[in-house]
């Protein structure tokens, strides 16, 4: 993608579903303004909860294809809010698993997310930032909002890569 649009923000979140929730109102104000909005989601989230009980099968302790369904319903979100541009962090060479909460197995896995270098993930991240330049990137807070240990690292991914990005660009 080739920067155009003269006021570019740059979302991180953990899980699709995590920036309509948090920044929906948000991403489509701005990019109905014209900014160029880029997500960029960490997994798939997987370990989510299914709450619809024909989607059941789904959950990973069931058929375990719950993040194929969650980034269906990514792109339909990004579709109604008017963003071209959302990515999963890493992909296609990398992808990492939803985390689950702390304490739980699903947080011991060596594929999840939690458990990632903050270095690997951030230089990803450091990628698309200096492709698209953002002006101002959004993320969690150092407690992810509520503690969810992926929110947790996707605020530490972004501070680190947005630290390693002004170094890289000179800044």
């Amino acid at each position: 993608m080739r920067v155009s649009a003269a006021k570019r923000l740059l979302l991180v979140h953990a899980h699709p579903d995590d920036e309509t929730i948090g920044n929906g109102v948000t991403m489509a104000k701005y990019a109905t303004a014209g900014t160029q909005v880029t997500l960029v989601t960490c997994t798939r989230g997987e370990e989510g909860e299914v709450l619809l009980s024909e989607l059941a099968n789904l959950a990973s302790d069931k058929d375990d294809k719950l993040g194929e369904q969650r980034i269906i319903e990514l792109k339909n979100a990004m579709h109604e809010l008017g963003i071209k541009d959302y990515r999963f962090l890493g992909a296609p060479n990398k992808k990492w698993r939803d985390s689950g909460m702390m304490g739980t197995p699903q947080n011991d896995r060596n594929d999840v997310f939690w458990q990632t270098d903050l270095d690997e993930a951030a230089l990803e991240l450091v990628k698309i930032i200096l492709e698209t330049k953002p002006q101002v990137l959004i993320t969690y807070d150092e407690f992810g909002g509520y503690g969810h240990p992926d929110h947790i690292k996707a605020h530490r991914v972004a501070m680190r890569a947005a630290e390693l990005a002004m170094i890289k660009d000179g800044k």
